[in-house]
């Protein structure tokens, strides 16, 4: 295949928070590799992409990145050549809503208006001004999940009617999502249970839809043999109070079993909002000396934690492509995990699967690891094989490749 000018559209990559900014930094990182030109065009915070990769800045106003009203006033006065953008981003911002997404494509369309590019794959942005570029280009749009599912799980959370609300009022850019998504020709998805959920939630014929995992840096996840891991060590990840991540369940865990193992410990990659539902459970329970978060963690350090650690727990009660599933078991960890949505897919029969929001099987399923470690560590270094065959950048890079050559093909055969 001939090398290609590639863009990648991401509305928002924090290199730290989150896996898009990674997730970006890996695919460009691969799809380079592969001998391709490539270049990314991101909204604040900023991905830190590779040196031979080059990165075009949106120039949003990151009003995420404070919750003080005069300083979100100070981002918009201080910005020259102010657009429509920036002030329906602003109003936007002050009533309660999520803009970045339609506000992004719109600015990514008005950047490749008079560019030369042999495709463009959008980061789940799933905005109008999407739709014009795919009129130009040929365009890859990737979903990781629809947002539809964190909307229905935060609601499940909470009755209280101003909370609805404002959830609510925060996910009003599902309209536009369900608008823009039947209209996409090619969507890729990283889980064939997400691709049930984005056929469903936003109309989409499913023969519009390709799978292709998410891929794993396996030379960065892997074992460290130097770093002794701590017998009674466990390990998670979660977003700052996200009711999706299932946090309560491993944490009412560790308060039942440490009555019998005084040196648990649970490591939260992550940090809890202030004062927020996650704080006041773990104070309710008397743990504060046995959860700690560490946050802003490279992956080399992500990567080192897992080596410290004992066991893995995934707890989610919906994932689109687990991350932490496949982190955990490249590093050879053993790992409990939900049996639930795309987890199945990645772990295959290497990890111990239980039900959804039980902190009863998280317990029952540490105590047999403890009791069982040499087993479960056998399970751990077979499952770090099976991540290597099928998950490595090196796999997934080729797939993402041959689909790049048929959607130009299909792009190329429509013009004709």
């Amino acid at each position: 295949m001939k090398p290609l000018k590639i863009l990648i559209l991401s509305y928002r990559s924090a290199p730290f928070g989150g896996g898009q900014g990674i997730y970006v930094k890996e695919l460009s990182e691969s799809l380079a590799n592969l001998g391709h030109h490539v270049e990314v065009f991101s909204g604040p915070p900023y991905p830190q992409l590779n040196q031979n990769i080059k990165i075009i800045k949106s120039e949003g106003l990151n009003l995420f990145e404070t919750f003080n009203f005069r300083d979100r006033l100070s981002k918009l006065f201080k910005k020259q050549k102010k657009t429509l953008e920036d002030y329906y981003e602003f109003f936007s911002v002050l009533a309660g809503g999520f803009p970045e997404m339609k506000t992004f494509g719109s600015r990514a369309e008005k950047y490749v208006t008079n560019m030369d590019y042999d495709i463009v794959i959008d980061n789940q942005s799933l905005s109008y001004g999407i739709l014009n570029i795919q009129n130009k280009f040929p365009l890859i749009e990737v979903i990781h999940h629809p947002v539809t599912k964190d909307l229905e799980h935060e609601l499940e959370t909470n009755n209280g009617l101003i909370y609805r609300f404002s959830r609510k009022r925060w996910y009003s850019f599902l309209k536009m999502q369900r608008a823009v998504a039947p209209k996409i020709s090619f969507i890729l998805s990283p889980s064939l249970s997400s691709k049930k959920d984005i056929s469903k939630d936003f109309d989409v014929d499913l023969k519009n839809i390709t799978v292709i995992q998410n891929a794993i840096d396996t030379n960065t996840f892997k074992p460290y043999p130097d770093n002794i891991r701590m017998p009674y060590r466990i390990i998670t990840t979660a977003s700052a109070d996200v009711p999706l991540k299932g946090l309560d369940y491993s944490i009412y865990a560790i308060s039942k079993i440490q009555k019998k193992i005084k040196d648990i410990e649970l490591v939260v990659i992550g940090s809890p909002r202030a004062s927020g539902h996650t704080e006041r459970l773990i104070k309710k329970l008397k743990l504060e000396d046995k959860i700690k978060f560490i946050t802003n963690l490279t992956k080399e350090e992500i990567a080192i934690e897992y080596s410290k650690s004992s066991v893995a727990i995934v707890s989610s009660l919906y994932e689109g492509f687990g991350y932490p599933v496949a982190e955990a078991m490249s590093c050879q960890i053993p790992l409990i995990a939900t049996n639930i949505s795309s987890i199945p897919e990645i772990t295959g029969e290497y990890a111990t699967l239980i039900e959804p929001r039980s902190a009863k099987m998280i317990e029952d399923s540490l105590n047999d690891i403890f009791l069982n470690y040499e087993k479960h560590q056998q399970i751990a270094i077979k499952g770090r094989e099976h991540i290597i065959r099928n998950l490595s950048w090196q796999t997934i890079g080729k797939k993402y490749q041959d689909l790049i050559k048929i959607v130009i093909n299909n792009h190329n055969t429509k013009k004709c």
